[in-house]
């Protein structure tokens, strides 16, 4: 209907034509559709000059009028702009073949998976492999639901380390189908081993199962016998890769002014929270009740292995936290201000004030951060240890004194990270000496001059200066443990200043301040 067909259909020159109307419609809708696609390619041209007008934009684009008013034009350049990296601030990557992915879980404390990270970061690198960013420990004791991104900067993580090591988030669909299907590789690597043992049994696993789980990561690499460029990773991945995220950092440094507004300050490292007590079984000035209580927790943790211990032996051996009535002796002996700021870097102290009497009788100025800070900055710290112990860590650093009770996990990387920045005053404690010289103080056989004087003399070189890390061969649970005294970074503390990521790092910082 419309169409016309002329006579003689059947000759081969028949055609069929459209009336004038038809074609002058079309002939509009061409030129419609032409005009509204130049429109739309013009618009896109002129959004993304606009966008990086700054750098590539025409100076035509820059002088456009404004629809703001010269007030809402000054508000507008006031406000802080996005951060913009140049790409070629970033450390190029690391193009390798790909032999497969790692999977790790880390177990135990904030600082027992920090040094974990570190050495996983290592063996990804030397294998060759994909590493996938590290779960979190979420079945010990503290019961701390925190992901990775919850306490570290994850981006900053990945991107910092793309030099050495390529890190994902999760893994690809394909593999994660092949987890899902059980195809894949989970074990617990043999404690203190080195690079080889990864390369000649771990590396021969991931390339079979494409997928390796690492189920246990801690002291899983030696502390000695590894080639320089890999110890010095280790301390490129821990002080430079390892940054807490945006909200901790601001919170820690909040904490670290309002300390520095009343003067110097030493942080102890008190560590006398009941977990501590149950699993180390010293119970010195504890009560009958208390020493039963902590006994019944420590059965009650399958993966604490020993259980019938010997708290006065132990203690007189060295091997029990300093009490607090001890560290307010020690404190005081050492000829540390009475006028001191004292921040106590620790979870609950168990016995409470009764405990903590002698130390801030001593010591009145005796600081938390719960003190410090109102319920409200530690809202959504709450029930979240090891973004508590973050907040501790980034303070412990920036002490003028930082004094641990025991040599737990936090005790020696915070040793470690002041060493690498400056050997800043850490004291040592010989505990097995000054429990020996409290029992004679405290029976009256030592005045107190001698006490103080003996207890100075058995601190002079444990200040945390430069000193050679103790190797004992098949013995490594007693040497010195690496990320307490990581000397292979000490000789040149700046060791990251020339290099691309450090460029890439600096960057960073200085877009942050």
């Amino acid at each position: 209907m419309g169409w016309k067909v002329a006579s003689g259909c059947k000759a081969a020159g028949d055609k069929l034509r459209l009336p004038t109307s038809s074609a002058a419609a079309r002939s509009r809708m061409k030129l419609w559709l032409v005009r509204a696609t130049t429109t739309v390619l013009l618009w896109t041209c002129v959004v993304q000059l606009t966008a990086v007008g700054d750098t590539w934009g025409p100076r035509v684009l820059k002088g456009w009028p404004s629809c703001l008013t010269p007030r809402e034009e000054e508000a507008a350049a006031a406000r802080p702009r996005p951060l913009v990296v140049d790409r070629a601030a970033l450390p190029p990557k690391r193009i390798y073949r790909n032999n497969g992915y790692l999977m790790v879980s880390c177990n135990g404390g904030l600082n027992q998976m920090r040094a974990a990270i570190c050495d996983m970061v290592v063996i990804a690198r030397y294998l060759n492999v994909t590493l996938v960013v590290p779960e979190l420990d979420k079945t010990s004791f503290w019961n701390d639901p925190s992901e990775f991104q919850d306490i570290f900067d994850v981006e900053h993580f990945i991107t910092s380390l793309r030099g050495e090591v390529r890190i994902l988030r999760e893994l690809p669909p394909r593999m994660k189908r092949r987890v899902e299907l059980g195809m894949f590789h989970s074990m617990p690597p043999i404690s203190w081993s080195d690079i080889s043992y990864y390369q000649n049994q771990i590396l021969p696993l991931i390339r079979k199962y494409k997928v390796v789980h690492l189920n246990r990561t801690d002291a899983r690499l030696a502390n000695n016998g590894l080639p320089m460029e890999t110890q010095k990773l280790r301390c490129r991945v821990n002080y430079a890769s390892l940054k807490f995220t945006p909200q901790i950092e601001e919170l820690g440094k909040r904490v670290i002014r309002i300390l520095r507004q009343n003067g110097p300050f030493l942080v102890l490292h008190l560590r006398y929270e009941m977990d501590m007590l149950a699993f180390s079984g010293c119970t010195q000035g504890c009560s009958t009740e208390e020493a039963e209580e902590l006994t019944r927790m420590r059965y009650a943790y399958p993966w604490w292995k020993e259980k019938v211990i010997d708290s006065d032996l132990k203690r007189k051996d060295g091997l029990c936290p300093l009490t607090p009535e001890e560290t307010a002796l020690v404190l005081r002996a050492l000829d540390i201000d009475r006028s001191m700021q004292i921040y106590i870097a620790a979870g609950e102290i168990y016995g409470g004030k009764r405990r903590m009497a002698a130390l801030t009788s001593a010591y009145p100025n005796v600081v938390r951060k719960e003190t410090l800070l109102e319920p409200s900055d530690l809202m959504f710290f709450q029930n979240h240890s090891s973004q508590m112990a973050a907040l501790d860590y980034l303070v412990s650093l920036e002490s003028d004194i930082f004094v641990p009770t025991y040599d737990g996990n936090m005790a020696k990387v915070v040793e470690g990270h002041r060493r690498f920045m400056g050997y800043k005053k850490t004291v040592l404690l010989d505990r097995k000496l000054i429990v020996e010289l409290v029992d004679r103080y405290t029976n009256g056989s030592l005045q107190w001059d001698e006490f103080s004087a003996l207890i100075k003399v058995a601190h002079t070189k444990r200040m945390g200066s430069a000193s050679k890390r103790m190797v004992i061969p098949d013995r490594p649970k007693e040497e010195d443990y690496f990320y307490a005294n990581p000397q292979e970074c000490l000789q040149d503390r700046y060791l990251l200043q020339n290099s691309e990521a450090t460029r890439f790092l600096r960057v960073i910082d200085e877009a942050n301040l």
